[in-house]
């Protein structure tokens, strides 16, 4: 039976306006980092994707080392596309990145013209796509110079290959320098994607201020730090299957006795507002003014809607972000 998006798709979802731009993203995104790889259930991965366009999730975040294994995300994207949202491209924002390592070779990673849009042509291919909305440098490139890095953005957007320049994990002089070359190109920088939780603060420092100023938008990945910032942890246990069971991006030793107190802590504040903790540290992110979205990563239909949930809450007030404020530790369980 062929897909066929709920009507009301657009009544309970916001949207924030990027930056200066005239794009609006959802304040939840949903990011294919994990589970839309080669070993990831095709039906469970379509299952989320059509509840979260119901849901009025129109922005979907993808990277061409996405899997595993690399290129898979994207592969296993372009199959539902095909399969249900297709006939909705044009309501839907749909972002690639490039930067880490891809293939073999002194060209197959980092910030080079040559790297970055051989990518953008494979992550089009891979997706079945003329053009991508957003097209994001994944990192700053030390051993390239900038203006070649942005002038392949800018060369991705002037060519029709996609509508928008993005950056990911720049601090704010590399921001401020990468607006200034991409702008003398005729191209805006429309968003950043800077790692940002209530145990990850370096956003802070000075990048959210750099992006108020400049006017750029900002969708934050990793606001529940790699799943600390859920239930799942909270018992001092380490679930099988879990990411700290990989021993990945996230380790068994990472859930000690600092990050159980202060984490139970929050639970609690969480418990007062009628939220999972999951929904407190997605709460906490959105509460700031340059946060366009936040990308959520999930692994089934009920974690995205207990996620999605979050948006009925109640904005955070002043006396629960000070509540907040001494159990956000910057670097709590992360390496």
């Amino acid at each position: 039976m062929s897909y066929q998006a709920a009507a009301d798709r657009y009544s309970s979802m916001n949207y924030r306006r990027t930056g200066k731009s005239g794009l609006k993203l959802p304040e939840l995104s949903l990011g294919l980092w994990h589970n839309f790889g080669t070993n990831d259930s095709m039906a469970n991965q379509r299952a989320i994707l059509r509840r979260a366009f119901d849901l009025g999730i129109t922005h979907f975040d993808l990277a061409n080392n996405y899997g595993p294994v690399p290129g898979s995300a994207e592969e296993n994207f372009g199959i539902h596309l095909d399969k249900d949202l297709r006939p909705y491209r044009d309501e839907l924002i749909i972002s690639t990145k490039a930067g880490y390592d891809m293939w073999p070779g002194p060209y197959g990673e980092w910030g080079s013209r040559k790297y970055l849009l051989a990518s953008l042509d494979q992550s089009l291919k891979r997706m079945k796509l003329d053009y991508v909305d957003i097209f994001y440098s994944h990192r700053f490139d030390p051993n390239t110079p900038l203006e070649e890095t942005m002038g392949a953005l800018a060369t991705a957007v002037h060519s029709g290959r996609a509508l928008y320049a993005g950056i990911s994990s720049y601090d704010a002089e590399q921001t401020r320098q990468a607006k200034a070359i991409l702008e003398s190109k005729g191209v805006p920088l429309l968003i950043h994607q800077p790692r940002y939780s209530m145990f990850d603060r370096t956003a802070e420092k000075s990048l959210f201020d750099t992006l108020g100023a400049e006017g750029i938008g900002s969708i934050v990945f990793s606001p529940l730090a790699q799943g600390l910032l859920s239930d799942r942890y909270l018992g001092g246990v380490v679930p099988k299957g879990s990411r700290a069971a990989r021993n990945h991006f996230l380790k068994a030793q990472n859930i000690g006795d600092e990050y159980l107190l202060h984490a139970n802590a929050l639970n609690e504040i969480a418990k007062q507002r009628g939220q999972t903790l999951s929904q407190l540290a997605l709460s906490w992110v959105l509460r700031q003014p340059t946060v366009t979205s936040a990308l959520i990563g999930v692994s089934s239909v009920k974690q995205l809607e207990q996620n999605v949930a979050t948006l009925s809450s109640p904005k955070l007030s002043l006396e629960e972000i000070r509540a907040i404020e001494p159990h956000a530790i910057h670097g709590l369980g992360l390496n």
